[in-house]
This record gives C-alpha cells, structure tokens and sequence, in this order.
C-alpha cells in the first residue's frame, strides 16, 4: 500500500479518551468506515498484507470484526464464517472460554463452519492482547481448519497480542500503534 494512503487512513483514526473507561485511549475507526474510498484502501491492504490470494473461509470476530471479515471473503470469493459472543448464534456450536485481562469471556462458532481442511484467513478489526483472537484460531483448529494467517486493520502492539497467536501462523496488521 501506497505510504501516503497508509498516512490518510491513519489520520482518520479518531483518538476518544477515557473511551469506554477512564485511562484508555480508544481508537475509533468509525470515520474510515464511513468514508467509502478508505474502507475500500483498508480492505486491499489487509488482503495485500497477508499474500494471499485464495482461501476457502474467512472468520470475522463479533463484531467489528464481521465488517472486515465479510468484505475480505467478498474479495477472495470465500465464505464468511462468524465467531460471535456466546449465546447468539441460532444452531448447535463448539465454544471456548478464554481469559481477559479484566475476567473471562466466551465465543462460538458453529459445528458446520468450516470443514476439516479448509483454509482459514481470520479478520478482525484489533489486535490487542490476543485472547479473543487466540480463542477464535484455537476454534477455527478444533474443526480442522488450515490457518493460512491472521489479518487485523489495527494492532496495539504495546499489548503483545501478536506473540499469543504467532503459534498459529502469520500475523498480519495494516495499522500498528
């Protein structure tokens, strides 16, 4: 991606402090999205990040994660497989509890997502810690997925994250802070 477009999409980004508690710096990617050019720049380079061109499943993560993920599976012509919040997907799942910094928190996906061999690209739109992403690729193995990689629009990188999922292939961020 061309330096100057990496530069506009940045500065796009809204700082929001004490955003949802006193002392966080919250990244508000709610101006790129509105803005259809720049959506459509963070799309290509998330996909042009990972080098890859084909894949059977994208996973998106609730919930900002769905509007990544579903627009990269558009581009590749793959399917959209959404891991959500336990409790609202509609039919039979596998879940995982994980550990946050704060408490513990579960996601699910369902049984039939993704079949043994398929290969997975997961999208989300921040890479902090790691736990949600981590339990989302730790998912994605269970029913036999092939992770080709990981792909994220933000990565913190003062919070480590990436080191959590790097067992799990490559790790990719458009944006790092």
């Amino acid at each position: 991606m061309a330096p100057d477009t990496l530069d506009r999409i940045r500065t796009t980004i809204r700082d929001v402090a004490d955003f949802p508690q006193p002392g966080v710096l919250f990244k508000d990617i709610t101006p790129v999205l509105a803005d259809p050019a720049l959506l459509a720049q963070a799309i290509d380079g998330m996909i042009e990040s990972t080098g890859i061109t084909q894949v059977d499943k994208v996973v998106g993560i609730d919930a900002r994660g769905f509007i990544f993920g579903a627009l990269i599976a558009e581009r590749l012509g793959a399917g959209f497989i959404p891991v959500r919040k336990k409790g609202k997907l509609p039919w039979q799942t596998r879940g995982i509890d994980y550990a946050l910094e704060y408490g513990t928190n579960a996601v699910e996906m369902h049984l039939d997502a993704i079949a043994p061999g398929e290969t997975v690209l997961l999208a989300d739109d921040l890479l902090a810690t790691g736990g949600t992403a981590g339990a989302a690729l730790h998912l994605i193995n269970e029913a036999g997925g092939k992770v080709l990689g990981s792909t994220f629009f933000i990565e913190l990188s003062f919070l480590n994250g990436r080191e959590k999922l790097a067992q799990h292939g490559p790790v990719h961020a458009l944006i790092t802070f």
